[in-house]
């Protein structure tokens, strides 16, 4: 029997506290981190009491399941990486680890919250399952096969990752990594793999890296395509510009948050390609299940006929999911997510009696596993097919987040709660994906932008004073959303009028603790702190690893390239470069015509302007943006015949885009 550490002591009295719905409120055990900062107002707290009054609290199963199996946690609550820098601190969630009711936190997402409180080591399945939380967003799980650790996701950060495997090793005995899985193509599921292996593993074949098909795609485009819009967004969603506290960040619904260290890429060595595919790992037998278009683009299950264990990676954990993730991804379908559960519920679900994914706990016992498989196929099934519903009947996507509602029956499953994804722009999100983002509306479908049309609202409203009156008696009378509406005009009308950023930052306080949405209280709450203080200076561009740039293709570089280029600024540029890679063997024509830049692999321009000829490995510092063509070449490192002033030109329309851009107005220092 395992002794439990101090903070499952607190965790029954969270739990006893969240159960209690007949309990008084608590007053607030902290000051706000912002001087600034609104406590819950009156409105708040009513709806807040009105919510522990009717939620299933006396459903108790979560945290029975959340802590079963534990084995031991860390001496330390942090994890500190090289440089002596916190990588990761568990600690500052330990306000919520006592009896308080905060009214500043809705009720439900409290719970979430608090369940979310999982640190250590567990036993999922004796002598052959276990998981490391609450080292990072996501878990680790490592399977004991004949000779070593299959680990299923090496979470965000190598420094986590070589954390986690420690922590198991220390405890369950030293283990050579023998096989690592990645699940899906999102990046705290694969970008710990240099904390549990070295790329030598991998290139003499004693440790094998298994993929979904599509992964090396998917994982590319959307972390450097799009990358640097998407960190800056994420820093929104995951609450990394607010403190954790009652009034900020305090959970991010599939586990507490982002850590902050090194991230890595080590390309698979074995892609799952059919739909259902079966293997032996190092004496383990597994039958993948491909789920592509669910959670992520590139996503798959996992069955361990013999043990009857279903791995759902991410397509199932305790609450729904994104179908729009608000830092920016591809539109999920929620139909197919559906569909890939119900497929998953009648191979394997039928017969589990361990179900175990990438976040949150696992379950036991057949009849839990398919109450829960069941629910959450119905709950995304549920929004896909009202929402068309509705869609049908004239309802727009302006309007689709006012009226889909959440079936009573779901609404009272806790692992289909809105923690993550949200009705609100889950709803949005479908009708995109059928109809896309207009309306029918002629007015908006080439809309002014905010701060073009905002001054003349403004102005029709009676200016700024009247404005910023009207929305404080909002306020007041807690109609959140109308002085939102208001205020926002005014914001854009007038970046600089910090009455009305502050007015608004209040406004978006009071909806932030309101939202059971981990994801959209994070977004409300840090738009507020920006609006009050101005967005936290970010420091230079978004890097590639040298991991990274390894496991990149050269034609996802040169596409990745292709967005930097300034339009503008390109407009009549013409030139042809061929690049040979000598160690690789590839050849590759460039295009700079149209103002755009396209690569094409497998050709040679007979009428290039130049061409380079490069080891693929030394274009590595040039992928991780340390050298450029150029710079290389003067280096003497390859070389080129013919004119490498187009090189230069190249060079002169590329952009290097800002991490730190402003999304509200007036919240970025020129």
């Amino acid at each position: 029997m395992h002794i439990p550490p101090p903070f499952l002591s607190s965790l029954r009295l969270s739990l006893l506290a969240l159960a209690t719905t007949a309990m008084s409120i608590s007053v607030m055990a902290q000051d706000h981190f912002n001087s600034k900062g609104s406590d819950p107002s009156s409105f708040t707290a009513e709806l807040q009491q009105q919510l522990r009054q009717s939620l299933p609290f006396d459903d108790q199963r979560d945290f029975e399941e959340s802590r079963r199996g534990f084995i031991a946690e860390p001496a330390s609550k942090q994890i500190i990486g090289a440089r002596g820098n916190i990588v990761w601190d568990m600690s500052r969630y330990d306000f919520l680890l006592n009896s308080t009711q905060y009214d500043s936190i809705h009720p439900s997402l409290q719970r979430q919250a608090t369940l979310n409180m999982n640190f250590g080591l567990y036993e999922v399945v004796p002598d052959f399952i276990y998981q490391v939380r609450g080292f990072d967003l996501a878990n680790m799980t490592l399977v004991k096969s004949e000779s070593g650790w299959i680990i299923f996701d090496v979470l965000l950060t190598t420094e986590t990752a070589s954390a986690a495997l420690a922590l198991a090793n220390e405890h369950l005995g030293e283990r050579p990594v023998r096989a690592v899985i990645y699940s899906h193509s999102h990046a705290d599921h694969y970008a710990g793999i240099l904390g549990v292996i070295e790329e030598e593993d991998v290139l003499n074949g004693s440790v094998q890296i298994i993929a979904p098909i599509g992964f090396m795609q998917e994982a590319i485009s959307e972390s450097v395509y799009a990358g640097n819009a998407m960190g800056r967004r994420a820093g929104l969603q995951y609450g990394l510009v607010i403190p954790s506290s009652p009034f900020g960040q305090v959970d991010s619904a599939i586990g507490k948050g982002l850590a902050a260290g090194t991230r890595s890429l080590v390309a698979p060595t074995l892609v799952i390609e059919d739909d259902f595919e079966e293997h032996v790992i190092d004496g383990v037998r597994i039958i993948f299940q491909n789920t592509p278009g669910t959670e992520a683009p590139a996503e798959m299950n996992a069955w361990f006929p013999q043990q009857r264990v279903f791995w759902a990676a991410e397509n199932i954990t305790a609450t729904v999911h994104n179908i729009y993730t608000l830092r920016g991804a591809l539109v999920r379908d929620a139909l197919q997510w559906s569909k890939q559960i119900n497929q998953a519920l009648y191979r394997y679900g039928r017969e589990a009696q361990v179900m175990v994914s990438s976040h949150n706990w696992p379950r036991w016992g057949n009849e839990r596993i398919q109450e829960v498989m069941r629910a959450q196929r119905d709950a995304y099934a549920n929004l896909n097919n009202q929402v068309l519903h509705l869609a049908n009947q004239g309802v727009t996507i302006n309007e689709i987040h006012n009226e889909y509602q959440v079936p009573k029956s779901l609404q009272r499953q806790w692992n289909v709660r809105q923690y993550h994804g949200s009705e609100f722009h889950n709803s949005r999100a479908v009708l995109n994906r059928y109809l896309g983002y207009w309306d029918g509306n002629p007015a908006t479908l080439a809309p002014l932008s905010p701060q073009d049309s905002a001054p003349l609202f403004v102005e029709m409203m009676g200016g700024a004073e009247a404005i910023t009156n009207r929305a404080r008696t909002l306020y007041d009378q807690g109609q959140y959303r109308l002085a939102m509406e208001i205020l926002n005009k005014l914001i854009y009308a007038e970046p600089q009028n910090q009455q009305g950023k502050d007015l608004l930052a209040s406004v978006f306080e009071q909806l932030g603790y309101q939202y059971e949405s981990a994801s959209m209280r994070n977004v409300f709450l840090s738009s507020a702190q920006e609006l009050r203080d101005g967005a936290a200076p970010v420091g230079g561009r978004r890097s590639i690893s040298p991991s990274q740039a390894r496991a990149m293709t050269t034609t996802q570089w040169w596409d990745a390239l292709g967005t930097r280029v300034d339009s503008s600024q390109a407009d009549g540029m013409e030139f042809t470069i061929n690049l040979i890679t000598p160690d690789t063997g590839q050849n590759f024509v460039i295009e700079m015509s149209g103002a755009t830049l396209s690569n094409i692999e497998g050709f040679l321009s007979d009428d290039a302007d130049v061409t380079v000829t490069m080891n693929r490995s030394d274009l590595e510092l040039v992928i991780m943006g340390r050298a450029s063509l150029t710079s290389q070449l003067q280096a003497g490192v390859g070389s080129a015949v013919g004119n490498q002033e187009v090189l230069l030109q190249l060079d002169s329309v590329l952009v290097e885009f800002d991490p730190g851009f402003e999304v509200m107005p007036g919240t970025v220092n020129p």
